[in-house]
């Protein structure tokens, strides 16, 4: 079997054919205009980025998608959902700032921006699932109510899951915060007290006061307090946070691909991966750092378990960038996997492998080159 078809083009662009017309020719051909449009509302969900990262998606991609669904008589918003941790995007109010100061504002983007799960995160349909690990899934109104979902996904590394691509956008974004905490209870984390410099920022940064730096100038946990969010770990800048994972990030995989499964489920959806910028961590930082690989191109899909297995495939083709996270690593081509090179302890594969068993997807794909 050939399995779902994914579609890809690279980056090279010249006066005739630019980076935006390289993106609409992708998605029409990837089979966008099938789907019914018609005064359809349409979610696109989307990472706005944490104010200070600039690895996130460029907002002319998501006018220019707008501009082709308002042709379709769509009627398209861009969503996400707000962030379990205390940041710039942890509320409404501030998260819409965050969208507008990276650009993501309704006269630029020509839409409404609308946040999914209301104003503290609390807005959110329960969807019955009654699968292995997830038995309903708490996803942002108004996405839940969407009749269509698309997803615009940067394919980059991630701290918990190896990497965060589609399934990621889709599980852990749409979730709400009730939801996000559930996703996240996999991982406890520690204090590893010898890099511990007593600098307060897992203090200042956790939502739930269940860090706090005692006299002895090291962090402590709070273990009936804490969440397992895994923010003291995303903050720390001298690795003292730590996660106890004991196969947390499969765990973290296979909820992630269960709510994918709710978001989708019953209603066409269609993915984008842009995997340029590739950054060792999520979006959710305040910065990014150096890419791993070059950038590579953009692959879409109406199979998002094949995006993000062929997406996974091209990164770990690619070379190392010199003066990368990963400079100096010696591993031969052919067993090489970027994404645990960069977080040793995360099993990106277990949340493909689950995605497959409950029917969201194949990992089998066809890469059309477009």
């Amino acid at each position: 079997m050939a399995g779902s078809k994914v579609f890809f083009t690279n980056l090279r662009a010249n006066s005739s054919i630019n980076l935006l017309k390289k993106f609409e020719t992708l998605v029409r051909k990837a089979g966008i205009d099938t789907i019914d449009f018609d005064h359809k509302l349409t979610a696109i969900k989307i990472h706005f980025g944490e104010p200070g990262n600039l690895a996130y998606i460029r907002p002319n991609y998501a006018s220019r998608l707008v501009k082709l669904l308002k042709e379709k008589n769509a009627i398209p918003f861009l969503t996400d959902c707000n962030t379990l941790y205390h940041g710039r995007r942890s509320n409404a109010p501030w998260h819409l700032e965050a969208a507008f100061e990276n650009g993501f504002y309704p006269p630029a983007v020509d839409c409404p921006v609308i946040i999914g799960d209301g104003i503290k995160g609390i807005d959110y349909r329960e969807i019955e699932l009654n699968l292995e690990y997830c038995k309903s899934a708490r996803i942002g109104t108004a996405i839940a109510d969407a009749d269509v979902i698309i997803s615009l996904n940067h394919f980059k590394g991630h701290e918990i899951t190896g990497f965060g691509g589609a399934l990621k956008n889709l599980g852990m974004g749409c979730a709400s915060i009730g939801g996000k905490l559930f996703l996240h209870s996999g991982s406890s984390p520690q204090i590893y007290e010898k890099n511990c410099t007593g600098c307060r920022i897992c203090e200042k940064y956790c939502n739930y006061g269940a860090i706090k730096v005692g006299k002895d100038k090291i962090a402590h946990i709070d273990y009936s307090l804490c969440t397992g969010c895994g923010q003291c770990i995303a903050v720390c800048q001298y690795d003292a946070a730590r996660v106890v994972w004991q196969n947390a990030s499969e765990i973290v995989n296979k909820r992630i691909a269960e709510y994918s499964l709710a978001v989708v489920r019953d209603k066409p959806s269609f993915h984008v991966n842009f995997i340029m910028n590739v950054s060792p961590e999520c979006d959710c930082w305040d910065f990014n750092d150096y890419p791993l690989v070059p950038d590579i191109g953009i692959a879409a899909s109406f199979d998002p378990v094949a995006l993000d297995q062929a997406s996974a495939d091209l990164v770990n083709a690619a070379p190392l960038l010199p003066g990368s996270k990963l400079s100096g690593k010696t591993e031969k081509r052919n067993t090489i996997d970027i994404f645990r090179m960069a977080h040793p302890e995360t099993y990106w594969q277990a949340g493909l492998e689950h995605a497959e068993k409950i029917g969201l997807g194949s990992r089998k794909y066809e890469l059309k080159e477009v």
